[in-house]
């Protein structure tokens, strides 16, 4: 769809320990007799991030539990080996993430998934490339984290100012096109950066920006701005925010009656949780989307998008989002690296990683020289939601629903 993750006293959720949220132990003899790679990390389990945390981790554990499983374990440079996730709630909190990441490398974790929110894989990976110790991870892609000249950090995404490119390219395509366009943004290291790689994109591309608003990371109200967006009345209103603060700028929108023809969130619609606690509301907001089942990827592990989705089902009652998709990549990426390097060595597989090439049920994994997803690969389409369900609108050659533009306003959504 581009254009075209223990010690036994960290307590998680429910008071359960963590050992508790990693996959579960084959039983069978040859299991046991087979090496073990151990990945350890943090994720939000609690806290502000808590919604797409609990996503990533699902991703993790959904791709160690079929490995080692469904599949029998990874076989490397001719040796069985089984899989472990060492798997930490951060609680949203970086100091405690930095914390937890430094105790796994003392303890001797080689390998590393990230946390979700830039703000969190920022001080954690730069303890990981300290200790010289990969990180794969899908949660952060604030430029910081690629700019810092690291070696051992890779991201499922592109990082935040290269994000829109596949976006501007939807806006153009849109008949009538939209001529203007206002941004909201917090202040964080994700959704300021992305905020402004969308205004220079939008400029380039001939938009006209009337107005970007800059909110303190945790917000309450934005009433003054919706008041500014209302007098202005923007042909696109553009939210580079996180999902909680998307849901707050769409529960006072329609609370104050604040229309505009097109409402696109970079993260929020894409959650079930959000579509159901605004019901009928959500109807024709759009989102960026990085994954979805009906792709036709396929990899040699799953097999392919939808063999993913159905096995996930089958062990989860939680909703299927991309960032779990894109957490098991993470795992899966990682044993395409470890197996093209026939080694489990730390040096060998950054430099594997470095240099990956591959399709996988999330699309075709490659990097930047950098350590940030290929723009062009690794970049979203476009979703809107159409009666309570994300629809592909764009590129056209994943479309599965029609763009409704401009959108009905609040009190006509039905």
């Amino acid at each position: 769809m581009r254009i075209v993750g223990r010690r036994k006293f960290v307590k998680l959720v429910g008071g359960t320990v963590a050992a508790a949220l990693s996959a579960p132990a084959v039983k069978s003899s040859r299991a046991q007799a087979a090496k073990k790679i151990v990945f350890g990390g943090s994720v939000p389990l609690s806290g502000r991030a808590a919604e797409t945390g609990l996503n990533v981790h699902n991703g993790y554990q959904t791709a160690i539990k079929y490995l080692n499983e469904a599949a029998g374990g990874v076989e490397i440079a001719g040796e069985k080996y089984m899989l472990e996730l060492r798997m930490f709630d951060d609680a949203s909190d970086p100091a405690r993430a930095t914390t937890l990441i430094q105790r796994q490398i003392d303890e001797g974790v080689d390998f590393f998934l990230g946390s979700f929110g830039s703000n969190i894989v920022l001080p954690t990976v730069a303890i990981t490339e300290r200790a010289n110790k990969p990180m794969v991870q899908s949660g952060g892609g604030s430029d910081q984290i690629f700019t810092q000249g690291y070696k051992y950090v890779f991201g499922m995404f592109p990082r935040a100012s290269r994000q829109f490119i596949s976006s501007v390219e939807f806006f153009k395509s849109i008949d009538p096109r939209p001529k203007t366009i206002s941004v909201i943004m917090t202040n964080d290291a994700f959704s300021k950066t992305n905020a402004e790689g969308a205004i220079n994109d939008c400029k380039a591309a001939g938009f006209q920006v009337l107005e970007s608003y800059q909110l303190p990371e945790q917000i309450t109200d934005v009433s003054s701005v919706l008041a500014s967006v209302r007098g202005k009345t923007p042909d696109v209103l553009i939210c580079t925010t996180h999902d909680q603060n998307s849901l707050l700028i769409s529960r006072q929108m329609i609370a104050t009656g604040t229309n505009v023809p097109l409402l696109y969130q970079t993260l929020g619609p894409q959650l079930a949780t959000y579509r159901e606690t605004l019901g009928k509301y959500a109807n024709a907001l759009c989102v960026q989307i990085y994954w979805d089942e009906r792709a036709p990827y396929k990899d040699k592990f799953f097999g392919t998008a939808k063999n993913f989705a159905d096995y996930y089902r089958k062990n989860n009652q939680r909703p299927l989002a991309y960032h779990t998709a894109g957490g098991a990549t993470c795992i899966i990426t990682y044993i395409h690296a470890m197996q093209a390097a026939n080694s489990v060595k730390t040096p060998a597989v950054r430099d594997a990683l470095a240099k990956i090439d591959v399709e996988t049920i999330y699309g075709r994994v490659k990097f930047t020289a950098d350590g940030d997803g290929d723009a062009l690969l690794l970049g979203p389409a476009i979703g809107q939601v159409h009666k309570g369900v994300v629809e592909l609108v764009y590129p056209p050659s994943e479309k599965t629903g029609t763009l409704i533009y401009p959108s009905p306003k609040w009190a006509e959504k039905s």
